[in-house]
């Protein structure tokens, strides 16, 4: 197989980009190296097209490397014809290969094995050539031998039958029509083993749908229904049109003496061999499918969830809320350094409101806390019900927010949250987690093992391996987008860094610790363990303010770095220049030492470069002077070529220079910050409130409302056009307007719906 074609074909992408992608995989450049600074080579092949293509390609070698040995053992029994070779060699997938190997594949002890033993081979062969003019127990009399086990006529045909049972099983032809026939024709099932019992999956105790019809999720249900001894699950079949479709194809004359033998061979066969593992391989076929489709919604789930924009230059009071242990507070300033942690015991049993209020207003007061984060968990609402009356109390502007502490608990226990706090316990530990999330959640959340953040489905009934990579490349994605402080990023968020290990991340926070702040990329070099190939693939996402070189708080590659000066010397700027522009975007008050004058040239390249690097206040008095461009730039493939870089690293680098110190995340909606409370008996059908995708599954997505019980809008509610899935018109974090349609307070439910009369 030419895997560069086939992977040409699939992803839809020119060939020479396909081998472009491989040769720099097999260098052992990381994913996301490859997509920000190979975009010349790959032809800006995506992070997610690369992902897949790499997964692809892993599978179509595992193939080939399969068909090799399956090849080779044919061969090594003297049975490979040219006419299996080539099958072999052309089959497409690991499942028609083991179904061509099946007959060759050595086998543990089976009837027909045994019967082979007896010497009944050649009854078999006899029966299905139908070619007999004698009855089969006049045949078999000729085999029946004491001193190999046949003791009478019965036992000889019996095993010939079962050798022709099997191998009718292992003909690869007739087990790709059943299993195309079941998949397209084939009704899975559901039963409740007890129908008395009340249990959250009713809906399936009497269950029917066609296999090739049956959603992910409905699917990862039923399985785990079966798995917990619920329900009996199992696909039902055309057995008749099956039958007779084997029947047609080993019957090939009308014999009165092997006929009637071989329709009950053809039915056992199908019975005991084919029928259940045919069954057992689509299910799990089905399994994987939808395993896939809900790590894909996990993963986008968590991307969002990681991508949130940071709540900046905030002093946090982390509240993680309890009853019997009291309320742990953690008081962060807005480096996400721990100032203060208290315990107060606002809620049942103690119930000492008063005591807490006076504790709350101390710490308000003395660090200016601004914004209190709470916790989802037990005791929240009726924390939060102390936090509104305590702001209608206070003078200063103090606001608060709900946040899904899912992990927090996790994070506060593991060896990471017991090196990060040796002196504190458990619930401060959590309550700072729950603080600095809303700060920098990216930050905060890599240092929780991804399962455990809440936003997936059915996550720990799949493959936890497949689950692991996939989610551990969503995080690895989310942080080389944004990029790392190099001078404050803690290790667990420096190993997601290509090209860092878990020995380099430890390594360079030691070495930040030992010898004080990096003042450029280079001394990244004198790291222990971090060589020259790990530096190429990380210095791009790593990021130093106020350092020697302001180029290194972008994005721009060290190995772009000349041509940066050459483009900035070909335009009249200086470095001095794009610190004012740093400046400019970070807040800081800061001009450059010189103004430079830029005329705009009626080119796409001049508007780019007026728009890149110029503050407004620069563009406007230049504007007033009549300046002139130096350079005299006509287009990006020229400039491209003098500067001695592509055009696509050039665009990147204008588009840096543009707004330098940007961070990615600033794009997406803002969290809903409160100052009011809203309870579930307040909610009436029609009323209309903002609130924020919370999780996002294969029928809906949870919207939090702000009353401590997330509401469900299902997918028909979100829109009037069709959509198969949910990630197509929200993500999470999104703020949404939505409609409640109904309220069920016992059963905790609320329904919403998108679908809002404006």
């Amino acid at each position: 197989m030419d895997i560069a074609q086939k992977l040409k074909e699939e992803f839809k992408v020119e060939k020479w980009q396909v081998n472009a992608a491989i040769n720099l995989i097999d260098e052992g450049n990381t994913i996301p190296f490859i997509a920000r600074y190979r975009k010349e080579v790959t032809g800006s092949l995506d992070d997610e097209v690369l992902r897949n293509l790499n997964e692809r390609l892993a599978y179509l070698r595992n193939l080939e490397e399969k068909k090799e040995q399956v090849l080779s053992s044919i061969h090594e029994q003297g049975k490979l014809t040219d006419e299996l070779r080539n099958k072999i060699q052309e089959a497409e997938t690991l499942v028609m290969v083991e179904d061509l190997y099946r007959p060759y594949r050595p086998k543990r002890k089976t009837r027909a094995s045994v019967a082979k033993e007896k010497g009944l081979d050649g009854l078999a062969q006899l029966i299905l050539a139908q070619e007999t003019d004698n009855p089969i127990e006049k045949e078999a009399q000729a085999y029946v031998d004491e001193e190999k086990g046949v003791k009478d006529i019965m036992e000889a045909i019996a095993g010939a039958k079962d050798i022709i049972a099997e191998a009718i099983s292992d003909t690869a032809e007739y087990r790709t029509y059943i299993r195309e026939e079941t998949y397209l024709s084939g009704k899975l099932t559901s039963t409740a083993k007890d129908k008395k019992m009340e249990s959250v999956y009713e809906m399936y105790y009497d269950y029917s749908e066609p296999v090739n019809k049956a959603a992910g999720h409905r699917i990862l249900a039923l399985n785990r229904g079966e798995a917990e001894k619920i329900l009996t699950v199992k696909i039902e079949v055309p057995e008749e049109k099956i039958l007779r479709y084997l029947e047609k194809k080993v019957i090939t004359r009308d014999n009165p003496y092997t006929s009637s033998l071989l329709r009950e061979v053809i039915k056992d066969s199908y019975q005991r061999l084919i029928q259940p593992a045919i069954e057992r391989e689509i299910r799990n076929a089905l399994t994987e499918k939808s395993e896939d489709g809900a790590i894909v919604v996990f993963g986008k789930n968590l991307e969002q969830l990681l991508m949130q924009p940071p709540i900046a230059n905030k002093v946090v009071l982390g509240w993680d809320p309890a009853f019997r242990t009291g309320c742990k507070l953690a008081v962060v300033d807005e480096t996400g350094k721990v100032l203060d942690t208290k315990v107060i015991f606002p809620t049942a049993p103690q119930n000492k409101i008063q005591e807490a209020k006076k504790e709350l207003k101390n710490l308000i007061e003395k660090y200016n806390i601004s914004l209190i984060s709470v916790g989802n968990g037990t005791a929240s609402r009726e924390s939060e019900m102390v936090i509104v009356e305590l702001l209608k109390e206070i003078p200063q502007k103090v606001e608060y927010i709900i946040v899904n502490e899912a992990g927090a608990s996790v994070y506060s226990a593991s060896k990471i949250g017991a090196e990060e706090f040796p002196n504190f316990d458990v619930g401060q530990r959590s309550a700072a987690s729950i603080a600095r999330r809303i700060q920098d959640p990216l930050a905060e959340l890599v240092k929780i093992d991804p399962k455990s953040i809440g936003v997936g489905q059915y996550q720990h009934d799949m493959n936890q391996k497949k689950l692991n990579d996939a989610l551990s490349g969503v995080v690895e994605y989310s942080v080389n987008r944004v990029g790392v402080d190099l001078n404050t990023a803690s290790a667990p968020l420096l190993e997601h860094i290509s090209g860092i290990s878990k020995t380099i991340a430890k390594n360079i926070v030691e070495y930040r610790e030992k010898n004080g702040r990096f003042l450029n990329r280079r001394q990244l070099l004198k790291v222990p363990k971090l060589g020259p190939k790990a530096f190429e693939q990380c210095a791009g996402f790593m990021r130093i303010t106020d350092g020697d070189n302001p180029l290194d708080a972008t994005s721009v590659h060290p190995e772009s770095y000349e041509a940066t000066l050459k483009l900035l010397d070909k335009i009249g700027l200086t470095m001095e220049d794009v610190k004012a522009v740093q400046a400019k975007a970070t807040g800081e008050k800061k001009e450059p030492k010189k103004k430079t004058n830029v005329k705009k040239k009626n080119t796409t390249m001049g508007k780019a470069l007026a728009e890149a690097m110029f503050l407004e206040e620069m563009r406007e008095e230049d504007r007033k002077s009549g300046g002139r461009l130096e350079g005299n730039i006509k287009n990006k493939e020229k400039l491209a070529k003098e500067l001695g870089i592509g055009e696509i690293t050039l665009t990147d680098i204008l588009k840096e220079l543009e707004k330098p110190a940007r961070d990615p995340r600033d794009d997406m909606p803002k969290p809903i910050l409160r100052s009011d409370v809203l309870e579930m008996k307040d909610l009436v059908p029609g009323m209309i409130l903002k609130g924020t995708i919370r999780n996002i599954i294969d029928f809906g997505a949870f919207v939090d409302i702000g009353v401590h019980q997330d509401g469900l809008v299902h997918i028909s509610e979100m829109t009037d056009r069709f959509i198969k899935h949910p990630l197509e018109v929200v993500k999470i974090g999104d703020i949404v307007d939505v409609e409640v349609l109904g309220v069920d307070i016992g059963k905790k439910r609320i329904s919403l719906t998108m679908k809002v009369k404006k």
